[in-house]
């Protein structure tokens, strides 16, 4: 699938795990203010087609998340899991003709409470 930001400086080439079907929200405290639904792709599943210098990326906390941005319209593209390094997660609404709001309910992840986020 094709995916892009807002302004089209950047375009991604997405292949899915498993389609729409592991479509969900986060509510992390970064996730929850963002409230894009996110589907999955596997590690190598995202290829950066057009625009790689326009991307930024911001992560906190245990480093492990890597949200990546479009640093001209500020459009969410994907982020690299801390629950699954072997996974991405690519906004849904990115997708070339993907609507998230005709897939609600899409279902939310308890990101507040994130085994990484637990003293062993």
């Amino acid at each position: 699938m094709k995916a892009s930001c807002h302004c089209g400086a950047v375009v991604l080439e997405v292949t899915l795990t498993d389609g729409l079907s592991t479509a969900g929200r986060c509510d992390c405290s970064f996730c929850a203010r963002r409230a894009a639904p996110a589907v999955t792709a596997p590690k190598d599943g995202v290829q950066v087609i057009q625009g790689a210098d326009a991307l930024t990326t911001y992560t906190w906390g245990t480093k492990t998340a890597k949200h990546h941005f479009c640093k001209i319209c500020g459009i969410y593209m994907y982020h690299n899991r801390r629950s699954d390094p072997d996974e991405i997660g690519v906004n849904m609404g990115t997708l070339e003709g993907v609507n998230p709001a005709r897939h609600e309910p899409i279902p939310w992840t308890d990101g507040i409470n994130h085994p990484s986020d637990r003293d062993n």
